[in-house]
């Protein structure tokens, strides 16, 4: 598959989002997008699988069964998990009984079969999660396009999702992918692609290495939730009871408050992400000094 001088924007007047872009993407190949966040790398992804029309420039050798996992599911569609999976590989090319054998097989090795019958409306983030990803899986595409997949998951089914892009790949399929933990598959990779300012250009493996020897500043959370951190938080952070010595007059200081560092890189979403648990900040700051 190829990409040559593709270019896109939203609106006939709009600004480029991207434009361009240039590059190749073999078969039995794990490609890693990066960039930060607004730069285009879900642009990038939405052309790749053919979910966005380029407005200049062409893709061309696009592999015919293309599979996309979304930075969010649209989960409110009227359909249970199961069904949802089989509707989504008989769209791919599957028969029946196909179909439905790829929908078992993928709700159990994600740990959501007891889920199978469940409507998408009434399941948890989490467990839309793993069907969103099973979707893309069940008909075994040769292009499989994933778009910060693993956020959301717990700590089984990332694993999973990992042992899934592993599979496509020696078998033969090529593997596009963002995620916001450089830990993620780290080294695997067979090419790194960097989006800034509209533009892609390969990521040397020398200029990844020093990326991740000189890690940029790290930010510093400090929330309470009165119930477990929810699995699969951006950045990875570490986590880590307060220290209460310095602790102004009605600060936090109740038994469930953390301490969570992270990437600056990550930090907004990490944040996005607390508040969407129900988890209150108390306070932001770097790891040199409070910032807020």
């Amino acid at each position: 598959m190829r990409l040559e001088r593709v270019g896109r924007r939203y609106g006939p007047r709009g600004p480029w989002v991207l434009r361009g872009v240039t590059l190749g993407l073999p078969a039995s190949t794990l490609v890693r997008v990066t960039g930060t966040n607004g730069t285009g790398k879900s642009t990038l992804l939405r052309l790749v699988a053919r979910i966005d029309a380029p407005g200049e420039g062409r893709v061309t050798g696009r592999p015919p069964r293309t599979a996309y996992v979304p930075e969010r599911f649209p989960a409110v569609l009227p359909f249970t998990a199961a069904d949802y999976l089989v509707h989504l590989g008989r769209v791919q090319g599957l028969g029946r009984a196909a179909a439905k054998a790829g929908a078992v097989e993928w709700l159990e090795r994600f740990g959501a079969a007891e889920h199978a019958r469940t409507e998408l409306s009434e399941l948890s983030k989490g467990t839309s999660q793993k069907v969103a990803v099973a979707q893309a899986l069940v008909a075994s595409p040769d292009l499989l396009v994933l778009d910060e997949a693993w956020t959301g998951l717990d700590t089984a089914a990332r694993t999973e999702l990992d042992r899934a892009v592993r599979e496509r790949v020696a078998a033969g399929g090529t593997v596009v992918f963002v995620d916001h933990d450089p830990r993620r598959l780290a080294g695997e990779a067979d090419a790194v692609y960097g989006v800034k300012a509209g533009a892609v250009r390969a990521v040397t493996a020398a200029e990844a290495g020093e990326r991740e020897a000189a890690p940029g500043p790290r930010v510093r959370i400090t929330a309470s939730g009165g119930k477990p951190l929810p699995d699969g938080l951006p950045g990875a952070p570490a986590t880590e009871p307060p220290d209460y010595s310095d602790r102004a007059p009605g600060g936090p200081g109740t038994p469930d408050t953390l301490v969570l560092t992270v990437d600056a890189a990550h930090s907004d979403a990490l944040l996005g992400a607390l508040l969407a648990a129900s988890w209150h900040i108390h306070r932001l700051g770097t790891e040199k000094g409070v910032r807020v």
